[in-house]
């Protein structure tokens, strides 16, 4: 017998006489803050720069493949790639020898030319600014947009031969036949004035930047003004190793005091002019949204009043600025235009109707409308909610949405006539589906996950049908397999309210039922922000929670009353009261949990990072019966720190809801702390500052409680910025594994 076939043959043999040595056998790793702080350890694979080219047949995406590094054009039909439109190493400027790496790219409407960005530098959460190239993908000629500084949201005019930009808050245009750039606003000044793009309470609230848009027919743009002249400032120091800090000064509007006022203007690139349109003459308002309808004589106009229990659509002429009504929405509470996950409104291009997201029937669903702003049909019906408008084919009247009606801890697609009828369901894996549809609405790449498995990534038909998997994160699930990770699982529990919520619960692999555990609660629980979503989690939090479990605790998150999927009375019950019926559902999580055979009550621990750190701070005050440890990081303290626009929308203005404001802020209930509590800020975050931890700690101190912290000089509300992270969940995990 040969030899190799003997030992090959003596192998297989012991492998079925001695089962000890299988590879099922193998010991499972646990996980380290290192592997989820300090190294790409849990990383998934997606798709990024995704872009439907005009055709609807085609798409871009960015191939980061070591030593291969380009942007391809792929087929939508088959996912076949046809062509490489660059490679990262042939972005080379005239005169110089290195490539630029692009961040980010958009082509023009011909698709003959390209604006590549590069060295993005972040503002606030959305802003940054740019170096922005030009591409000619005919001549391969790369040139710099401006050599006058940075750039901000550069836009091809619709013809593709300008560009318009924003820099030092003032809008300009580059002529790409000749380079010639033109200043179109003059008055643009740091902290006083901006010209198409937003401030700062707009950016954060409203969830845009980018505040000046091209006309249809590339003769116009609309663009927004803030005078913030008048808002109040807010500085905070600047360390950076240096002997002496710097200060930064920037206009944040607080509950109750003055905000930006805002114009909407048009100019006109033939006449050289700029017209303002007529919003009306109160100025205490807000513009939380403008866009072009298919005809460019009319522009929209959404304006809501300071509380937002009003908004009213209006159209726009460019050429007069006058305005006229097309629509208006009242309600007792604020109108619902914030929580969906797109925009909550959509011109068809047949210029005769428009879509609107909306909460009458006590759900959120879609609605048609006719220029006129009557009401043609109701579009989806049902106890659920719309939590998305993909998109519509008007060619077959088909409306495309995702949303809640399968549960509120899932998102599927769907299909729908515009009358009504033929309502499909799309989406056949169950989980959260994130559609990508293709121009003209044929295909759509769809990124499926559910709480247990990474994203599935596929190419479909519109009808729902797959064509091919895309990815399947085949590696990073083989990789999770020699870990010792546990699966999250869902629940609901009624309360003594008779409320019911919905929750999950990690559990230590090798759960006893007999034995007793502590409970670690992680926490959001804001209006319109779940965290029980059946869906894979890219936060490496889910990481952190797995090493906890591993560790001996049971991870629990609940959703509490105010969170979205579940219709108008359960996120809008919260109004004017924030974080009282919160405070009781989590307080209530913690007694169901304290219940359960196989639960420790007296060790019931709860962490939440901003609304979630407001929440974990009351948790362990006026819920200090039931809470043993509570972390909160960068959390709101007093609702009176925090943002005009957000506050507002949720609790009315202060100087009339003073009881609102006070009652359910941690700084006024610190004398009932009981338990150990660890508090986390950075010193230069923009969003919740600072002066909320501040003023927690002289409540704590003016009655005496002890308490923990980690400050971090110079980081954001993220946190975050080398080891950081590392450094953060380390003091984290160390104070709950010594008092919890």
């Amino acid at each position: 017998m040969n030899k190799t076939l003997f030992f090959f043959c003596l192998s297989i043999l012991t492998l079925f006489l001695i089962p000890e040595v299988s590879l099922a056998q193998t010991p499972k790793r646990d996980i380290t803050l290192e592997d989820i702080w300090a190294k790409p350890t849990f990383r998934g694979k997606g798709i990024s720069g995704l872009t439907s080219m005009k055709d609807g047949m085609t798409y871009t995406a960015f191939d980061y493949t070591k030593h291969k590094e380009c942007l391809v054009k792929y087929e939508y039909s088959s996912a076949k790639a046809l062509d490489t439109i660059f490679r990262f190493s042939s972005l080379l400027v005239k005169g110089s020898d290195k490539a630029i790496w692009p961040d980010s790219y958009s082509f023009s409407k011909d698709e003959t030319k390209m604006l590549i960005a590069t060295e993005t530098e972040y503002i606030y959460r959305h802003s940054t600014m740019e170096q922005y190239y030009v591409l000619d993908l005919k001549t391969h000629s790369l040139t710099p947009l401006s050599k006058g500084g940075k750039q901000r949201y550069a836009t091809f005019s619709p013809d593709g031969s300008k560009v318009a930009f924003m820099r030092d808050n003032n809008i300009f245009i580059t002529e790409l036949k000749d380079g010639k750039e033109s200043r179109i606003t003059l008055d643009g000044k740091q902290n006083n004035i901006i010209n198409g793009g937003t401030d700062w309470v707009y950016e954060e609230e409203f969830a845009f930047d980018v505040a000046f848009f091209w006309s249809p027919d590339g003769k116009k743009i609309a663009f927004y003004r803030f005078d913030e002249s008048q808002v109040k400032e807010f500085s905070m120091n600047e360390y950076h190793d240096s002997l002496y800090p710097t200060e930064y000064r920037f206009k944040y509007p607080k509950a109750g005091e003055k905000n930006s006022v805002v114009q909407i203007k048009v100019y006109d690139l033939a006449s050289y002019s700029t017209r303002t349109f007529d919003i009306g003459k109160e100025q205490d308002q807000y513009i939380p949204r403008i866009c072009w309808t298919a005809d460019p004589r009319q522009l929209c106009i959404v304006r809501m009043n300071r509380l937002q229990n009003k908004m009213e659509m209006l159209l726009g002429d460019p050429a007069t600025g006058k305005t006229r009504t097309l629509l208006t929405k009242t309600s007792n509470t604020y109108v619902n235009i914030f929580e969906n996950e797109g925009n909550f409104f959509s011109f068809l291009n047949d210029n005769k109707r428009f879509l609107l997201w909306n909460d009458d029937d006590g759900y959120s669903h879609v609605y048609l409308y006719d220029m006129d702003g009557k009401l043609i049909s109701q579009v989806t019906k049902g106890p659920w909610d719309v939590m998305k408008i993909e998109g519509v084919d008007e060619k077959t009247n088909t409306l495309f949405y995702t949303s809640t009606e399968s549960s509120a801890t899932e998102r599927d697609l769907f299909s729908i006539k515009l009358d009504g009828t033929d309502k499909k369901k799309l989406s056949s894996r169950k989980g959260t589906n994130t559609a990508h549809f293709s121009e003209g609405m044929r295909y759509y790449i769809n990124i499926q996950s559910d709480a247990n498995t990474p994203a599935y990534i596929t190419l479909n038909s519109a009808d729902g049908n797959e064509i091919r998997v895309l990815e399947d994160n085949h590696l990073l699930r083989t990789k999770l397999d020699s870990f010792n990770l546990s699966k999250k699982e869902f629940f609901t529990f009624t309360t003594s309210e008779g409320i019911s919520l919905n929750g999950w619960m990690i559990k230590p692999v090798n759960f006893d039922p007999n034995k007793k555990y502590p409970v670690f609660m992680t926490v959001y629980g804001g209006p319109g922000a779940n965290t029980v979503n059946n869906a894979w989690s890219a936060n490496p939090d889910f990481f952190w929670h797995e090493m906890l479990a591993e560790k001996g605790y049971l991870i629990v998150s609940v959703d509490n009353r105010g969170t979205m999927g579940r219709g108008r009375d359960f996120y809008k019950c919260t109004y004017g009261q924030l974080g009282n019926l919160e405070t009781k559902d989590q307080i209530e999580t913690a007694k169901y949990l304290g219940a359960l055979p196989y639960v420790d009550k007296s060790r019931i621990g709860i962490q939440g990072w901003s609304y979630g750190g407001y929440m974990s701070s009351l948790c362990i005050t006026r819920g200090a019966d039931y809470f043993k440890a509570a972390i909160a990081v960068a959390p709101v303290t007093n609702w009176r720190f925090y943002d005009s626009i957000y506050t507002e929308r949720y609790m009315g203005l202060p100087q009339t809801n003073a009881s609102g404001y006070d009652d359910n802020s941690p700084i006024n209930h610190t004398k009932e702390l009981r338990g150990k509590y660890l508090l986390v800020h950075g010193t230069a975050d923009d969003n919740v500052h600072f002066q909320n931890t501040i003023e927690m700690i002289t409540a704590l101190v003016k009655v005496n409680k002890p308490f923990d912290m980690a400050i971090y000089p110079d980081k954001n509300h993220g946190i975050s910025g080398g080891y950081t992270r590392l450094h953060l969940f380390t003091k984290m995990t160390n104070f709950l594994l010594e008092n919890l």
